[in-house]
């Protein structure tokens, strides 16, 4: 019996890879497309080394049709598309909107002129807490108000879920899932995919991670004036793995003919707000390793605080973000120091 392939756009990068990897060890065949703008090749040797597996994979950009048409030619019969081609840094956007709108709403837009021309029955979007803005309430549901992005980042978001629904709305044979994620963090507890940012991170853990070992001098915390109780912002953190497992129940869910609606929308989260700083103190609790860090001033773009409420996602997809805190930041300190070890 021949195996369900999906396409995982995106699929070296951080999520990409750990959803790959959730995939292939649930009997599907993936087929991976990266621009490697903010990965590294060397990642499909740490998805073969825990599955056993090596996917195909096509260095290209889904922001050309004539590769994404390539690709389905080659690859017939993909029945899912996953897509985590984007750009994702809040603080960067604000700086470079053009760039943010071109490669996130432009990929969009190919990828689902393919799963019109191609027969696709499900398409998976991450999506992003940042579409809730600066939430009146926490924690949030899915049915909180929709706010002004304070970032291009988070517009993008937006726009790409107004797309998806438009699109669906239109009259388009396929389903639709909407993962808003909170804050991925986290390693596989392998220690041979993680988070790789090229040059300084954008993120908080893969710099927290190389302040700890020593590449970087000090951790910047933005802020300490916020109404929260330490003043720090307040975020709602997921282990990657557990992230990873809600995309391979999202394509089943579809491919199975289980949706209750042509588009459906989760929040993955933990449904716990932690700090900041209780985020510095976890880690140098779980691993014994100091982190430098300095109190600098408020960062363009930053909300100051939102959690999840995950009860739908726990109640409808069956699925629960249940990894302590404490062992995710193990597992983050683990492949920080796998990457050192490589250098070594």
């Amino acid at each position: 019996m021949s195996k369900t392939r999906i396409l995982v756009t995106g699929g070296t990068g951080y999520i990409g890879s750990h959803t790959t990897v959730e995939l292939i060890n649930a009997g599907f065949d993936v087929v991976i497309i990266d621009n490697l703008s903010n990965s590294n090749r060397e990642v499909l040797d740490g998805i073969e080394a825990i599955t056993g597996v090596r996917p195909a994979f096509i260095e290209g950009d889904v922001n050309d049709l004539s590769t994404l048409d390539c690709i389905f030619q080659a690859y017939p019969g993909i029945e899912g598309i996953i897509n985590f081609a984007a750009s994702k840094a809040v603080g960067e956007s604000v700086q470079k909107p053009l760039l943010y709108y071109r490669n996130n709403l432009n990929s969009l837009m190919n990828l689902l002129e393919m799963v019109e021309k191609y027969n696709v029955k499900g398409f998976v979007f991450s999506s992003s807490c940042t579409v809730y803005g600066e939430p009146d309430v926490n924690p949030v549901t899915e049915e909180s108000p929709i706010k002004p992005a304070t970032s291009p980042y988070g517009n993008t978001k937006q726009i790409s879920e107004e797309i998806i629904t438009d699109t669906i709305r239109s009259g388009a044979n396929f389903n639709a899932i909407i993962l808003r994620y909170f804050n991925p963090v986290g390693a596989h507890p392998s220690a041979l995919i993680g988070e790789l940012p090229l040059g300084v991170p954008q993120n908080l853990i893969p710099y927290l991670t190389q302040t700890a070992i020593g590449i970087r001098k000090e951790l910047s915390v933005f802020g300490n004036d916020y109404d929260t109780p330490d003043g720090s912002c307040i975020r709602d953190f997921i282990n990657v793995v557990d992230l990873a497992k809600a995309h391979v129940i999202a394509v089943k869910r579809m491919i199975e003919g289980k949706s209750l609606d042509c588009i459906e929308i989760f929040n993955l989260g933990t449904g716990n707000g932690v700090s900041v700083l209780e985020l510095i103190d976890t880690f140098e609790s779980a691993t014994g390793v100091k982190v430098p860090h300095k109190i600098v001033g408020r960062r363009e773009g930053d909300i100051e605080k939102v959690w999840a409420n995950p009860k739908k996602a726990n109640e409808v997809l069956g699925w629960v973000a249940d990894t302590p805190l404490a062992d995710t930041m193990v597992s983050a300190w683990k492949w920080q120091q796998h990457l050192a070890e490589k250098k070594s």
